[in-house]
């Protein structure tokens, strides 16, 4: 029989009976917040950059030991003694539009992700020249050699590294994109997205996993098992854990702790900490209006911090946990530095923080603390700390609202009378904290720094100082510089780590670091 008839007697066969489909595999995510911002460069919202991991990929990917491989990239060329790049794009990357992924595009995408993230601008500091020398080369023609290029162009912490088509990446970085077309395992359904209630990303066809490496936090290949994923925005925490234990949902990313021994009775489920890294609970202050315009006020809120009492009122006294004696870099990475830190664990005399802060000038103004009620590990933060801001004398006015609202006021730079803030708590999550490339909240770069807008011209000496340390020795001796430089301008207050659980029934293949949907697969 010739093709032609096969192809017509299986036509007829269609018209004959009614299709059957075949069930779409769908993974149910309860994830941490909705995504209020969907544009990973914007935001540093952790929620946006697990987002921005469905959709978009990166240049490099980090392995679980920390390590960065090409992913976008095939590989790379270093000539000149470190200060010439060239970085080779895989054959088949192509965007969710049918786009094919050119140099152009990556070379724009990392102009826009420089102009808000930090690691990033340290890159393009040292950078004279990025072009695109052909479809498939990116040139990097350096000042002076950058061997941490492949760590800036791969970072997982926030903002995210994404690729973006070129028409998009010239969007002005102080503008959110709101078009979602990324080369990653999964297309953003835009016209099935209810805010605060649903968001569904669906599998991109096209998405060809690199044929090489393993299969570690953000590097080697990324292969689908799912055909949906249904991120389900369930604000109450019991009403979640009902969901996973009746199986109505297959994965809830941040269990509260008060209900994790529950979880871990049910044998169907597995609770386990994705990443090893943690967060540090930060206080940030604006820096920008009374009363924390003023270092002397900050500094002498430190008395009011105790960050045994902060990680105990968000996992009690599950040490495996939290820690305290925490400073600026995660308390395992190997630039922490326990420098200065027994001032933030112990008894509290909050009389004399409330006369030094008479002392530093503090007369009775308002502080605005912005208060995420919908994340359960970041709310008793406000909490704690609001309490122990009033019995310093603070007058503390403690503003609930959910995340998402939390993460486009912060950006406001004004007076906190006509909408914006004096204070908020949240996260430093991850890598982010290893050292000061990526560190946030120690930038003093002013409008440049992050939330909060500090100027500490020390801090940014050291932090340049850094970047051009010969060896680990002198970077682990810069880094105890900069903490102790930290308590002097304080950007803000470092509330202690937590380790979050995440809890998932019938699943298999899990990544480390952060919620990732690729190999994930049904146990």
């Amino acid at each position: 029989m010739r093709r032609r008839d096969v192809l017509g007697a299986l036509a007829a066969a269609s018209l004959a009976r009614p299709a059957v489909a075949k069930p779409a595999k769908v993974l149910r995510f309860v994830p941490e917040s909705d995504v209020a911002v969907i544009d990973p460069i914007w935001t540093t919202a952790t929620v946006t950059r697990n987002h921005g991991y469905l959709l978009f990929d990166t240049l490099y990917g980090q392995t679980a030991r920390y390590d960065f491989e090409p992913q976008m990239v095939e590989g790379h060329t270093v000539e000149a003694d470190g200060r010439l790049w060239h970085l080779t794009l895989r054959e088949d990357l192509r965007f969710h539009d049918g786009e094919p992924v050119l140099a152009r595009d990556v070379v724009a995408s990392i102009r826009r992700f420089a102009a808000r993230d930090a690691f990033a601008r340290a890159l393009m500091d040292a950078t004279d020249e990025l072009t695109a020398a052909s479809d498939r080369v990116v040139l990097f023609r350096l000042k002076r050699p950058f061997p941490l290029l492949p760590a800036a162009l791969g970072k997982t912490g926030t903002s995210m590294p994404c690729i973006m088509p070129e028409r998009l990446a010239k969007t002005d970085a102080n503008t959110q994109v709101t078009e979602m077309v990324g080369s990653g395992p999964f297309r953003f359904k835009a016209d099935e997205r209810v805010p605060g209630a649903l968001t569904v990303y669906e599998r991109f066809d096209g998405y060809v996993p690199r044929r090489d490496g393993t299969a570690s936090f953000t590097a080697g290949p990324k292969r689908v098992h799912f055909d949906r994923i249904e991120w389900r925005i369930v604000p109450d925490a019991s009403t979640a854990a009902s969901a996973l234990a009746a199986g109505e949902v297959d994965w809830w990313q941040n269990p509260t702790p008060d209900l994790q021994g529950l979880l871990k009775g049910n044998a169907a489920l597995k609770l386990e900490v994705l990443d090893p890294a943690g967060g540090v609970g930060c206080l940030r202050f604006n820096h920008l209006h009374p009363p924390f315009d003023n270092p002397a006020i900050r500094r002498a809120l430190l008395g009011a911090i105790d960050q045994t009492e902060f990680m105990s009122a968000v996992a009690g006294d599950e040490r495996s946990l939290w820690k305290d004696h925490v400073g600026v870099f995660s308390p395992d990475a190997p630039m922490a530095t326990r420098e200065g830190t027994d001032a933030l664990v112990g008894a509290r005399d909050f009389a004399a923080v409330k006369r030094a802060l008479e002392q530093a000038g503090y007369r009775g103004e308002r502080v605005v603390m912005l208060d995420p009620t919908d994340y359960p590990a970041t709310h008793p933060l406000a909490l704690v700390a609001a309490e122990a801001f009033q019995k310093c004398g603070l007058a503390v006015d403690l503003v609930a609202m959910d995340w998402g609202t939390l993460v486009q006021r912060r950006s406001s730079r004004q007076p906190p009378d006509k909408g914006g803030w004096n204070t908020f708590v949240t996260y430093l999550n991850g890598t982010n904290n290893f050292d000061p490339a990526a560190q946030l909240g120690i930038r003093g770069n002013g409008d440049q720094a992050w939330f909060g807008w500090p100027r500490a011209p020390r801090l940014e000496e050291l932090r340049a100082q850094w970047f051009a340390a010969p060896d680990l020795a002198a970077q682990k001796a810069i880094c105890a510089e900069i903490q102790r430089q930290f308590f002097v301008d304080v950007p803000y207050l470092p509330l202690g780590a937590y380790y979050e659980a995440t809890a998932y029934r019938g699943l298999a293949g899990v990544r480390s670091g952060f919620p990732q949907f690729y190999d994930v697969r049904p146990a």
